[in-house]
């Protein structure tokens, strides 16, 4: 009977025949490595997200605020990050990170919205 040996460190395995790993900590360790750059695109993503989320939260304390677009830049919002968009009927578009949200208005002015 030929042994198999651990995809992640080499040790020889025991038990069922069609096992890859000789631990969970080797079957962990591997996935880790396999996966580590799509994790770290997704991480940073959610990071930024998150980071947006504070700065929309933090500046919207009544749930409807108007304020100049420069205030968010102040804070490094990314406008290019957000989790949904909502067209009105008028052609309104509404960009939400999660359930905060916020509306383009004329000369450089943001309304910035909470979902309720």
């Amino acid at each position: 009977m030929d042994l198999k040996n651990c995809l992640e460190c080499g040790e020889p395995i025991k038990g069922r025949i069609d096992k890859k790993f000789c631990s969970d900590y080797c079957r962990n360790a591997y996935n880790n490595k396999v996966n580590k750059d799509s994790k770290n695109l997704v991480r940073n993503i959610n990071n930024h997200l998150r980071k947006n989320y504070a700065i929309l939260s933090k500046l919207n304390v009544s749930g409807k605020t108007s304020l100049p677009k420069s205030k968010l830049l102040e804070h490094n919002f990314d406008f290019s990050l957000f989790t949904s968009m909502y067209t009105t009927k008028n052609g309104n578009v509404y960009y939400y990170v999660y359930d905060q949200g916020y509306l383009k208005l004329e000369n450089d002015y943001i309304l910035l919205i909470k979902k309720d």
